[in-house]
């Protein structure tokens, strides 16, 4: 299996095409070909560049934004140097690391978010999926707030449960959501990307919702995919951690 892997890796179209355009990974076209049907980044704009190791979305949109815009990068891996991107190392899920990206900001609004991030996976689906449900929920919770009206965001998510409840929470918050799946994804990939365009203004946003992530998980309880705490707990298999990072 590894070596058809290898083989299949090595003659794969987009990363050929990747290396010989200079880009650091063969991702870097699943943005662009997400930017050639939504526009979602302008000249002069402010981007920020979740779990943005090695590199590729980064460098697709410091082309983008030109020289009046500006880049931010963050990822728990040290990324190598790209030319008019702030890079920045750290777990976008923690506190302090918000607090980071909120200082380096100082106060400025962020144009649109770029997400191509992806748990550790484990080689269990339903366990892979569901991390990376809740850490979709965790970066929008806190970058979307940090968007500038009208602003976008897209970011990666494995399908499965969960989806459709972060479809409709992100539909309160921007007036254009949907999925898309950018020709560049491997056919055998279950990943797609979560589109969200014109983020509106507060005062248009239900008061009473709650985050994201707690939406998400309440609507997974009503559905009976998450064990009520009053029914015997499973066994213990461990704790399960993640680190954030793009697949080679």
């Amino acid at each position: 299996m590894s070596k058809r892997w290898y083989n299949e890796h090595r003659r794969d179209h987009w990363r050929r095409k990747a290396k010989s355009s200079g880009y650091r990974s063969r991702s870097a076209y699943k943005l662009l070909q997400c930017q050639e049907k939504f526009n979602l980044i302008r000249e002069g704009d402010i981007v920020l560049d979740v779990g943005c190791h090695p590199g590729g979305w980064s460098q697709v949109s410091v082309e983008l934004t030109g020289e009046t815009g500006r880049v931010i990068g963050i990822d728990i891996r040290p990324c190598e140097p790209i030319p008019g991107v702030e890079l920045m190392v750290g777990d976008i899920t923690e506190e302090s690391t918000q607090e980071r990206i909120i200082e380096m900001l100082e106060g400025e609004k962020i144009h649109s978010i770029v997400s191509d991030i992806s748990p550790k996976l484990s080689g269990q689906y339903e366990m892979d999926q569901a991390i990376s449900v809740d850490l979709v929920c965790m970066v929008m919770d806190f970058a979307i707030p940090l968007l500038n009206n009208g602003g976008s965001f897209v970011t990666k998510v494995f399908q499965g449960r969960g989806i459709e409840a972060i479809v409709r929470a992100a539909r309160i918050r921007f007036s254009k959501v949907q999925r898309y799946s950018p020709i560049a994804s491997r056919n055998s990939s279950s990943e797609v990307y979560l589109v969200c365009r014109n983020k509106l203004p507060a005062n248009k946003i239900d008061a009473g919702e709650t985050t994201i992530r707690v939406a998400v998980e309440n609507e997974l309880v009503d559905l009976g995919y998450i064990i009520d705490p009053d029914d015997e707990e499973p066994e213990d298999s461990g704790p399960i951690g993640f680190s954030v990072h793009r697949a080679k």
